[in-house]
């Protein structure tokens, strides 16, 4: 399979949903991050997401026109609404704000309302680290999860990113979902027909499953069990109930035509760590990370998904045959 330079690939991608309706700048954004989850490794994330997103957006679940606003409501917070439209563009409009007013408060957060699917959250904390931040992102998703001891579903998989600056190195970063896996992966085997490793889900009747299109009706795993569950509530707080969007369980599905738009929710905080009174921040991360790689085997978190993406820049994607045989080579 041929592949093309990762600049190829978010035209192509952003052509496909402006051919579709979205605005050019939504589009664009949309595109880079489908694209920087692929080349990460995170397909689950990637270009498997066109259908679904195409899906939502052409049945009116996404407003393809929206445009996100924002309102400064204190000095530290921001308020967005991302209008029914896609998440990304109202991702961005926090990542772009957040720096300045976290570099004169110390601490700075926004929240996200009236949202959808915000992919892999790694890169949007990296962003914020590659300007000197320490960066917390929090993400609600349509139900997945059953709180500890029940059976139906009331939280999503309600993803977490963490990213921090590394002297002199890339940042590190965290992402991770609140279930055993991500729910794209569970995603990506079902449209390969493939099956799925026990573990990862329970059917509709709350037996484990590795049929991809049966865990899908049913709920996912959560990552350590009870203390995952925990975990979803505090998201499914910082993400819907500090926001105004709609928890988990209200919310429709990302992956349909069905119902109205999901309504999900984000926060993203950003610290500055010259704002808390000492300037050793960058020599005690060094050494945190120089006792963690000290180990044979041990790495800092972030490192393959950083790796994946180098080599992906020097030679590109490949894009699924599917996908170019329905809308056309980039």
């Amino acid at each position: 399979m041929s592949k093309v330079t990762l600049e190829a690939a978010r035209a192509w991608v952003a052509g496909i949903f402006i051919g579709n309706g979205a605005r050019a700048e939504a589009a664009r954004s949309v595109a880079a991050a489908l694209v920087r989850a692929e080349a990460e490794g995170l397909k689950g994330h990637g270009l498997s997401r066109i259908p679904t997103y195409l899906t939502m957006l052409t049945s009116g679940k996404i407003d393809g026109a929206a445009v996100p606003t924002t309102k400064r409501v204190r000095a530290a917070t921001l308020a967005i609404d991302a209008a029914n439209g896609f998440a990304y563009p109202a991702v961005d409009l926090a990542l772009a704000e957040l720096p300045a007013i976290a570099a004169e408060t110390g601490i700075a957060a926004a929240t996200i309302a009236r949202s959808n699917h915000a992919g892999a959250l790694g890169a949007h904390v990296e962003a914020l680290a590659d300007r000197g931040l320490i960066a917390l992102f929090f993400a609600n998703t349509p139900e997945a999860i059953a709180p500890a001891g029940g059976t139906k579903a009331v939280y999503g998989t309600n993803p977490i990113a963490f990213a921090c600056p590394l002297p002199g190195r890339p940042a590190i970063v965290v992402d991770l979902a609140l279930s055993t896996v991500a729910r794209g992966n569970i995603v990506a085997a079902n449209q390969k027909g493939e099956a799925i490793p026990e573990g990862w889900a329970l059917d509709a009747e709350g037996q484990p499953t590795t049929d991809a299109a049966k865990a899908l009706k049913g709920t996912m795993v959560a990552l350590g069990g009870p203390k995952g569950t925990a975990l979803a509530l505090m998201v499914e707080v910082l993400a819907a109930a500090l926001t105004g969007a709609h928890l988990a369980f209200e919310a429709s599905s990302f992956l349909d035509d069905k119902g109205p738009p999901p309504g999900t929710g984000q926060t993203i905080l950003a610290i500055d760590p010259a704002g808390f009174g000492h300037a050793g921040f960058g020599e005690r991360i060094t050494t945190l990370a120089a006792a963690i790689e000290a180990q044979a085997g041990a790495r800092l978190p972030g490192q393959r998904r950083l790796a994946l993406r180098q080599k992906a820049e020097a030679e590109g994607i490949a894009l699924p045959a599917d996908l170019v045989a329905k809308h056309g080579p980039a």
